[in-house]
């Protein structure tokens, strides 16, 4: 699946559905479920690795996973792969390079993690044919400096976050994923963007949502608030995956339980 397809379901009003994956064998199932958005995130740190933070990820560690999901998805689902602290933040040059690796590696989209300072970085990608998706709200790759506490719940910093997702859409970033904000911010940010957001504990009323496999699964020991177990009475992880695919599309989640 390629971008154009992708866009076309959000405007049609069709919720698109993305889920984090790092092997094949899990892409192969996840295109068989129907999920639009196989995110190769820097969470595998976490999930698969066993740190404590996505910080340990490198380009290398990303290039190896994109390069399976690939495989596994054959063509039939959107990859979307992180760009790991480091590999983009010293300059737009830098942020070419290693996106150009995922590209070739498999991705149809790169994933960076900031506000109105990677505005100059998006627009020098998009220039040169690389589909850019913004990250605004809980950053784990600043989790240093935030913690992984939510983020926008003051006025100041809800505009904020506000400005930095208009300006990230103005140069160019075509998706825009919102962690952990209030609902009525992921709801203003959405009604003022034209491009598609996607919340991961950021209410219903985004145009998709993202989980973490093992959240979904209830394989996270402490899973974040805005995580379900899907797997709890389902027959199969194929049904887990289906489920939550169905509750996405008809808006059965998240509910106010899932949200800040």
């Amino acid at each position: 699946m390629f971008l154009p397809q992708l866009l076309a379901k959000a405007t049609k009003g069709e919720k698109l559905v993305a889920l984090t994956c790092y092997d094949a064998s899990f892409a192969r199932l996840m295109v068989r479920c129907g999920i639009d958005i196989l995110l190769v995130g820097d969470s595998l740190g976490m999930t698969v690795q066993g740190h404590l933070t996505t910080l340990p990820v490198t380009l290398e560690h990303m290039l190896y996973h994109t390069e399976a999901v690939a495989r596994g998805a054959s063509g039939a689902a959107f990859i979307l792969a992180d760009l790991p602290f480091g590999s983009y933040q010293a300059s737009p040059e830098q942020a070419f390079a290693a996106s150009a690796r995922l590209l070739a590696a498999g991705a149809n989209m790169v994933k960076l993690e900031g506000g109105a300072f990677l505005a100059p970085t998006i627009r020098f990608l998009v220039e040169r044919g690389v589909p850019v998706c913004g990250h605004l709200g809980l950053l784990p790759q600043s989790v240093n400096r935030t913690g992984y506490a939510p983020q926008g719940r003051d006025v100041a910093s809800a505009n904020r976050l506000l400005e930095d997702a208009e300006t990230l859409a103005q140069s160019g970033a075509e998706l825009l994923v919102l962690e952990s904000i209030p609902t009525v911010l992921a709801e203003k940010v959405t009604q003022r963007l034209t491009i598609p957001t996607i919340g991961i504990g950021a209410g219903p009323h985004c145009n998709g949502q993202v989980l973490v496999l093992q959240d979904l699964l209830g394989l996270t020991p402490k899973p974040p608030r805005f995580a379900r177990d899907f797997l709890t009475g389902a027959r199969s992880l194929e049904d887990a995956i289906v489920n939550y695919a169905r509750a996405v599309r008809e808006g059965l989640f998240p509910g106010p339980e899932h949200s800040v």
